[in-house]
């Protein structure tokens, strides 16, 4: 064949699959929040985009904690229902919004946390058990005895360890591999009781809410203690309220890390680069706050305002108030969850 009917061919070929592309659904991914709302039955999904309200799910009695898979494609979220003996764990596909799975775990679930792939779901109850749910098979496998209260779940970025955070007399986070069996590898006394955890993204440094403290501390991870412990800056005419810390987020970007305190209405945030975790704002909320989450570009922190029924959109940049967002009752948990969507071709 000569030089010109192999570049026609070649030509043709490279038309035919051009024309072949542009008639597949293209994926674009959106940007959610999610919203679980514990005394109410449903769940809130905003656009970050925009935070214009896109749906809203009715899940049953008292959503609590809420994971996601990395493909963003499910959620879990635990049904805490405060009126029945045992909890529920759900699955939702996040194209339809529907829930597709639910099973029964223990009492009263708190933040669950998944693997990347959603393979292992590990579910705090109020047995003093974390449950192990198996993602694909949606069933119980195992369960990891911390006593307490199981309360707050972290898994490592890798999907590999998992951070058991109980409240009451353990005072310690449970370090469990998850892929060796579930076994336990470790344990981090803190000084007080564990409340809500975060965890650095080179997974060197964990820290804690603690019962007594407002404000965290800070533990080694390899070494399996507390280094630092950072109190949080009172103003005067707050000191005789009474108030706990319950709400802790590193942002993305690992700059800084924010605390909610409860009673106080404040955000305190600390910085991270030095090593002293010094305090170098404090944000006002319009009431009571009890979570804060972040958006993974570092842009926007995500804070419940419980008391309200809102999320306050906090600019991480200026420290000020965005907008807030109308929740349902009570909203407590909340993830920033990049989910993929089909789009037909010719529509943008």
């Amino acid at each position: 064949m000569k030089l010109n009917g192999v570049r026609c061919v070649i030509a043709s070929l490279l038309f035919m699959i051009a024309s072949f592309a542009e008639q597949l659904p293209a994926a674009e991914l959106q940007r959610q929040l999610w919203v679980t709302n514990a005394y109410g039955n449903d769940v809130h999904i905003y656009d970050v985009a925009t935070f214009e309200l896109l749906r809203h799910i009715e899940v049953g009695p008292n959503p609590h904690g809420i994971s996601a898979t990395a493909d963003g494609k499910t959620v879990h979220i635990a049904i805490e229902n405060f009126g029945g003996a045992d909890g529920e764990l759900i699955w939702i596909d996040t194209a339809t919004g529907k829930v597709t799975d639910r099973i029964k775990v223990g009492p009263k679930p708190n933040e669950n946390e998944c693997t990347p792939d959603g393979k292992w779901i590990y579910v705090p109850c109020n047995d003093g058990q974390y449950w192990v749910v198996d993602g694909e098979e949606k069933k119980v496998m195992t369960k990891i005895k911390t006593g307490g209260r199981p309360h707050n779940t972290t898994v490592s970025a890798d999907g590999k360890r998992m951070y058991l955070s109980p409240m009451g007399a353990p005072k310690r986070v449970t370090i469990v591999d998850v892929y060796n069996d579930h076994k336990v590898i470790g344990e981090i006394p803190f000084d007080g009781a564990v409340r809500p955890p975060s965890i650095s993204s080179d997974e060197k440094h964990f820290f804690q809410n603690i019962d007594g403290l407002i404000g965290f501390q800070v533990a080694d991870i390899a070494e399996r203690k507390v280094i630092f412990s950072a109190k949080h800056k009172i103003p005067k005419e707050l000191k005789s309220t009474q108030t706990r810390c319950h709400g802790l987020g590193v942002r993305p970007d690992q700059q800084e890390i924010w605390s909610c305190n409860v009673e106080h209405n404040l955000v305190h945030v600390h910085e991270m680069s030095s090593g002293q975790y010094e305090e170098v704002a404090t944000i006002k909320m319009p009431g009571r706050i009890y979570w804060v989450s972040f958006t993974p570009d570092s842009k926007y922190g995500l804070v419940s305002v419980r008391s309200k029924s809102q999320v306050a959109v906090v600019d991480c940049e200026t420290k000020e108030i965005a907008k807030l967002l109308d929740a349902g009752r009570e909203p407590k948990r909340t993830q920033v969850i990049d989910i993929p969507l089909v789009i037909k071709s010719g529509t943008r």
